[in-house]
């Protein structure tokens, strides 16, 4: 009986495995040599040319930007010289107005001369001047009604004129043909006409080289312009002439504007006080002397070379910048071999 429920029990199905130890780690299946090998991706050449192309277009962008910099700053000086040459003949112009009694047009101009740059020379004491004279009341004279005019004097003003233009006493000669206008506007129009021309542009002429006094030979010259025109000679001196102004105006500013106006004005003209050579001359010394701290020795050198007379100063400052920009080169030595 016993025997019989001992064979009843569930017979116990032993683990065949072998058992692993706890810590041991899973062992990873050995590769296959058989399995192909994965080929190592290379570079696109599509895209190393699109790298190449994208610096390429950068560098000429970076090119392009500095020219089209440099193109902006050359065009704003051309336009800056433009202007001035501009203003000074409105300053000009705003003179003959006001010599004529136009001082509503001289006004206009001054204002106009003021709006560009407001610290152009003399424009504000001028506009200062048109204002008070245009608020002075005029006198109304009552025609005289002549009905024959008197040509015997002006037959005497214009003789008078002529011994006047012969002596090239050129002011009182204007005078004399004043007169001659005031008495009789018709007479003798061509030759009285002529007259004005010629005095009026010699008279110019002898206050911007004989006594410096541009700005009324720039006026003469201007107003005998209006009579015929101005040859070349007188052309160009009244255009050296705005140049010395403008020049002067940077005096002390800007050398290197002092430098570029004065190189372009002849030696001889003058304001009364110095030469348009003199005025160079002290330019391009301060203008070295401004290079020359600005380390920059080889343009100090060129500035400095072409004074007439340095100063002490800036002469030891030109042998500096010589030797600086103009290093000694050495002269290898060959060495000499004695023969036996």
């Amino acid at each position: 009986m016993t025997e019989n429920l001992e064979n009843t029990q569930p017979t116990q199905i032993e683990n065949t495995q072998p058992s692993q130890p706890e810590s041991a780690q899973p062992v990873e299946p050995a590769l296959d040599d058989t399995q192909p090998i994965k080929p190592i991706k290379k570079p696109s050449r599509w895209r190393s040319f699109f790298i190449g192309l994208l610096g390429f277009l950068v560098l000429v962008g970076l090119g392009g930007y500095g020219g089209y910099a440099k193109g902006i700053n050359d065009r704003t000086t051309v336009e800056e010289t433009v202007v001035s040459k501009q203003l000074m003949e409105q300053y000009q112009l705003a003179l003959v107005d006001f010599q004529f009694g136009r001082y509503e047009i001289a006004k206009q101009r001054l204002e106009y001369i003021i709006a560009k740059n407001p610290s152009f020379p003399g424009v504000k004491e001028k506009l200062t001047e048109v204002l008070v004279m245009s608020v002075i009341p005029t006198s109304t004279q009552v025609p005289t009604v002549t009905l024959t005019p008197d040509s015997s004097g002006a037959e005497n003003a214009y003789l008078r004129a002529l011994q006047l233009s012969n002596a090239q006493d050129w002011q009182n000669a204007l005078s004399a043909l004043d007169i001659i206008r005031k008495i009789d506007p018709n007479y003798k129009t061509a030759q009285v006409d002529g007259m004005y021309y010629f005095a009026l542009r010699n008279l110019g002429h002898d206050l911007i080289l004989k006594q410096g006094n541009l700005e009324g030979g720039i006026y003469n010259l201007t107003l005998a312009e209006r009579f015929g025109p101005l040859d070349n000679t007188s052309v160009q001196l009244r255009e050296g002439a705005r140049m010395y102004i403008i020049g002067a105006s940077f005096w002390e500013l800007d050398w290197q504007q002092v430098v570029n106006y004065f190189s372009q004005v002849s030696p001889n003209i003058w304001d009364g006080d110095m030469t348009a050579e003199k005025r160079l001359d002290f330019g391009l010394m301060r203008y070295g002397d401004q290079l020359f701290d600005d380390k920059d020795y080889c343009g100090a050198y060129d500035q400095y070379n072409k004074v007439i007379t340095l100063d002490e100063k800036s002469s030891a400052r030109m042998n500096k910048s010589f030797s600086v920009c103009y290093p000694p080169t050495e002269v290898p030595v060959t060495e000499v071999v004695p023969t036996p």
